[in-house]
């Protein structure tokens, strides 16, 4: 063996420490430090009633599986909303829903059967329909031997202008219930027609078809579908090690859960402050399991990375605990 043929090993030994110093250091948040600032709650859809979520399924009634109640309010109304960010949110998830005459009504359920003591598809009623319903009406917490919010939800089903109306300087995240693409357009209408200073405060996500129309009709408009952050995380995983955030994670909104956010280059504080240069927020939210993410509601769990001063997003099903502790 030559001198010649000895160096090859060497040299591919030192080009390849080279590169995975540069790999480290490019993403490291050691080396970035924490941006300062405090996370950004987002609150699931306002202060909402706990439910057991032992086997859920997709058309599971959480309503007839309450837990005790601990508060006076029901989700996606303007006075859970209120509560939410009083409690210290910074933004409020919420569920909309095309109506028969043209508005959207701020609700959760495909039907009306499970909350109200209506019946049907929710978006094959009129607004003014949806709103004599009572959302009260289907809660209990002990198998149906009582109904303690029954009569006492009639009429506090909002519209989206009524949501917006409300709170016009608050941020709020848009949920796109169906993969209807003539939501998308709907959607896309309505936004348009809002301010623009408005319109920012806003994000969107939901079904694939919808939000694909969304982000065609309104480019500059924050939205994501399971088909554009898969799009995202891919791309990132092969590129974001450099630094480069691709084009598909530009203006869009992430939700990441915990146990994914790890692996993402840069995370957590790079990671952050790349996406935010592109126009796309980070929310943090609970452990993927195949089917359903849940939000963050132990303050235990983000402690550490709240400490390190981290100043991304956390979305939550219980702002009424975690949002007291961080205000701290």
């Amino acid at each position: 063996m030559n001198r010649r043929t000895r160096k090859r090993p060497l040299v591919a030994f030192v080009a390849l420490g080279a590169f995975a110093a540069f790999v480290f250091f490019n993403n490291s948040s050691l080396l970035q430090g924490a941006p300062g600032g405090t996370p950004v709650l987002v609150s699931h859809r306002g202060l909402a009633q706990g439910f057991d979520r032992k086997g859920l399924a997709g058309d599971t009634c959480t309503a007839a599986r309450m837990l005790p109640p601990e508060h006076p309010y029901l989700e996606n109304t303007i006075a859970s909303m209120r509560a939410a960010f009083e409690l210290g949110a910074g933004a409020v998830e919420i569920d909309v829903q095309p109506t028969t005459d043209g508005h959207f009504a701020v609700f959760h359920d495909w039907t009306v059967d499970c909350r109200t003591e209506g019946h049907g598809v929710t978006r094959e009623h009129s607004l003014a329909e949806l709103q004599a319903l009572d959302i009260g009406h289907g809660y209990t917490a002990d198998g149906g031997k009582s109904f303690p919010f029954r009569g006492k939800g009639v009429g506090l089903m909002p519209s989206l202008d009524q949501v917006l109306e409300a709170f016009p300087g608050r941020r709020f995240l848009l949920n796109v219930k169906s993969n209807d693409p003539a939501e998308g357009e709907l959607l896309a209408g309505y936004l348009a027609a809002l301010p623009a200073d408005r319109r920012d405060l806003l994000a969107a996500y939901g079904g694939d078809r919808p939000i694909a129309v969304l982000r065609e009709r309104l480019p500059g408009f924050r939205s994501m579908s399971r088909a554009s952050i898969k799009d995202c995380f891919v791309n990132y995983a092969a590129l974001g090690w450099t630094g480069h955030v691709p084009e598909s994670c530009w203006r869009s909104v992430l939700l990441v859960p915990s146990n994914v956010a790890p692996w993402l280059w840069g995370w957590p504080h790079l990671f952050v402050v790349r996406m935010e240069a592109v126009g796309t927020p980070v929310f943090l939210i609970g452990p993927w399991g195949g089917g359903f993410s849940e939000g963050i509601d132990d303050p235990a769990l983000v402690a550490d990375l709240v400490a390190d001063g981290y100043a991304g997003g956390i979305e939550t099903d219980r702002i009424d605990r975690l949002g007291p502790v961080l205000k701290k």
